[in-house]
């Protein structure tokens, strides 16, 4: 059994390794890279990524990359491919295939069938001899010096730098199709990620209740309709339009000062001026805003119409913060 200092020094290693197989990978980024992303570009298709073994496994990845940046794909394990999967493939499709060696009897057998069949064919391959690369129009070279496998057998070297090679493609396809949020946003509308893209205060805040009383109310109305709101603060308005706010924090301190508090009114312990935003700003800003601010509470309001109010564990809620 190794020690757990032999342990520590096998993972530096391993990493080590693998992260001078894609050292290398920059050097071998050649002007067939460019073709394979402006024929991508051109196509009017989908791209079409196949592999064997740990590189079906990759080609999923990419395909899922591809799919969520713009650029439509599927996924087609080479070995299904060879048994009717092919059909998949239109005539304006875009095939990347990927293997380290180039020479399994399934790519051997798949390659010459999308040529054949007029598709461009991009072989992300480790070995430049193999029958792949010989029998593909663009070669994307993988090629590793060993894998991290202590008998290097097992693909870990390698398909790092597939994926790195496949992450390489989805960015130079990104930035020429000049992808920006908004659309990554409409293909990730669930979970976190989603909501930091198009998720607005004035939709947190939509199932909130707007608590709020006149300058005038008196203490106890205050705290009935902070009570009633339960966002530990309530909006005071005068004819309307935005005057401040009263906050539990507010209460506390004026009971702190003060021991007659029958004649306060909400206009004498609230925060004039109170922090205000849009009510399309986006979730994430109110996030940083709260921050800044070192504050709980965000009213949404334009030229003082209050549009509602965001307490900060909403955005909580919401996994934003």
């Amino acid at each position: 059994m190794l020690n757990s200092t032999e342990i520590r020094q096998i993972g530096i290693e391993t990493v080590s390794l693998e992260s001078k197989s894609l050292q290398k990978l920059i050097t071998l980024i050649d002007e067939n890279f460019s073709k394979a992303v402006e024929d991508i570009l051109k196509s009017k298709g989908r791209v079409v990524v196949t592999g064997i073994g740990k590189s079906a496994i990759i080609a999923q990845k990419i395909v899922a990359t591809f799919n969520s940046t713009g650029t439509p794909a599927l996924y087609m394990h080479a070995a299904d491919a060879i048994h009717g999967d092919l059909g998949m493939m239109q005539q304006d499709d875009v095939a990347i295939c990927i293997s380290k060696s180039g020479n399994s009897p399934e790519i051997k057998t798949l390659a010459p069938l999308i040529t054949r069949g007029g598709n461009i064919l991009i072989g992300m391959v480790g070995n430049i001899d193999s029958y792949l690369a010989e029998n593909c129009n663009y070669i994307l070279d993988t090629t590793v010096d060993a894998e991290a496998c202590p008998n290097n057998l097992a693909p870990t070297t390698s398909t790092v730098a597939q994926m790195a090679m496949g992450d390489a493609l989805a960015v130079a396809l990104i930035k020429c199709r000049d992808f920006k949020s908004d659309d990554f946003a409409r293909y990730h509308p669930g979970g976190a990620l989603g909501k930091k893209l198009y998720l607005t205060l004035l939709d947190v805040a939509s199932e909130n209740t707007i608590p709020s009383v006149a300058t005038t109310a008196r203490l106890s109305e205050c705290i009935m309709a902070m009570t009633k709101g339960r966002m530990g603060a309530v909006v005071v308005l005068q004819e309307g339009k935005l005057k401040g706010i009263v906050t539990d924090g507010d209460l506390r301190r004026m009971l702190t000062k003060h021991t007659d508090i029958g004649h306060f009114k909400a206009e004498d312990i609230m925060t004039a001026k109170p922090k205000t935003l849009s009510a399309d700003t986006m979730a994430v800003e109110g996030v940083a805003f709260f921050n800044e601010n070192k504050i709980n509470h965000i009213i949404l309001a334009k030229e003082g119409e209050v549009k509602g109010v965001v307490h900060i564990q909403d955005l909580i809620r919401e996994g934003l913060i």
